[in-house]
């Protein structure tokens, strides 16, 4: 069959690259340099599960022609058996088929990355910042639900609670690749605190996802950055800083600014600064790639511009819709709670279904 030899031919291709990686991880030259090494081991543990799935459909392989030859004795009994191992194995190597061919379907390069994530007020006032620091509490919960480390890089206070802006690095498993959906606007529909006669308002706050990037992925030249110091304070205003430990970073090419507070030290916060710049400056060019890759694709789900309305989280129906894919989740409370998961496990599946159709992997197996 022409799609499986087809499929086959590649397969040889990436056992040959595996071996040469297996090869280059234990090169001392190649461990002596980390970027290098790191480099090849990502490649090495990217490929490692689908040679296993190789051998596994080499096996089966082999077992059902050597149950088709028996399934030819003169034996009735063994013929009898063998037959049945046939369509046993058959079954087996079909699915085992179709993985390998939803593995040779490319995930976005940045999936595996840590994240930066921005959360802006929008419309609305003061209650748009009381919104986007909702948000911001439901991504700490579910990044806390799934083992990752969530370190604020930056926030500005609203005048009455939540936050104007606030900057926070996400870190762990595969985080950009669960987390990049969620770029764009989220609107909300509830009664404020403030409104006296009960009357709904929509407010709004914009969300983004940048994939962090590492020193290697853009070279910044720090003669085209200005460093200005500042005092800095926590939370509403306390345990104010009496040095000028606050940094703010100016990009000059581009006006990019970026200001870090969090941390201990002015050394700490400069570090911390100097990587939110790098991935802002790296994720336009990356953004960029991605547009036209979904363009491409004609994705439904987008490719995370922050002006496109993705969500709105209806309060007195209890209800959240995606507009993306038009889902709709009667379940305000529990996702505001940080249980996103079937929220974006439905945005992966359709960004997935989209790419095997790309692929020109038909969907009914």
């Amino acid at each position: 069959m022409p799609e499986m030899e087809g499929l086959l031919d590649q397969l040889a291709v990436l056992e040959d690259r595996h071996r040469e990686l297996s090869m280059r991880i234990i090169d001392p030259g190649v461990i002596s340099d980390p970027i290098a090494y790191r480099a090849a081991m990502q490649d090495y543990n990217r490929l490692d599960p689908l040679v296993k799935l190789i051998a596994e459909y080499k096996q089966s392989g082999e077992a059902l022609r050597a149950a088709r030859q028996d399934a030819k004795s003169k034996d009735a009994e063994l013929a009898e058996m063998a037959a049945e191992e046939v369509e046993r194995l058959g079954a087996e190597m079909a699915v085992v088929f179709r993985q390998l061919q939803e593995a040779l379907v490319p995930d976005d390069p940045s999936d595996g990355r840590d994240c930066m994530l921005e959360v802006r007020a929008g419309t609305g006032g003061d209650e748009a910042a009381l919104w986007a620091g909702d948000l911001l509490r439901m991504y700490q919960r579910y990044a806390e639900s799934r083992g990752w480390t969530f370190e604020v890089v930056s926030a500005h206070d609203g005048s009455a609670g939540g936050f104007k802006e606030v900057v926070v690095r996400i870190a762990g498993s595969a985080v950009f690749g669960h987390l990049k959906y969620e770029s764009g606007t989220h609107r909300v529909q509830r009664v404020p605190a403030t409104e006296s006669q009960g009357r709904i308002h929509t407010s709004a706050a914009t969300v983004a996802i940048l994939p962090q990037a590492e020193q290697e992925d853009f070279e910044l030249d720090l003669r085209d950055v200005r460093k200005d110091t500042f005092r800095a304070s926590g939370a509403g205003g306390q345990h104010v800083n009496k040095t000028e430990s606050a940094v703010r970073l100016t990009h000059l090419p581009t006006g990019v600014v970026v200001e870090c507070q969090d941390g201990r030290s002015q050394h700490a916060n400069y570090d911390q600064a100097l990587a939110v710049l790098r991935t802002r400056l790296w994720e336009a060019e990356d953004r960029a790639r991605r547009a036209k890759e979904a363009e491409e694709r004609k994705s439904q789900v987008g490719t995370g511009d922050r002006s496109g309305k993705i969500r709105t989280y209806n309060y007195p129906q209890g209800r959240v819709t995606d507009h993306r894919i038009g889902l709709t989740l009667h379940a305000l409370e529990r996702m505001l709670g940080g249980d996103l998961q079937e929220m974006v496990d439905a945005l992966r599946l359709t960004e997935r279904t989209e790419r095997l159709k790309q692929a020109g992997i038909p969907l009914d197996g």
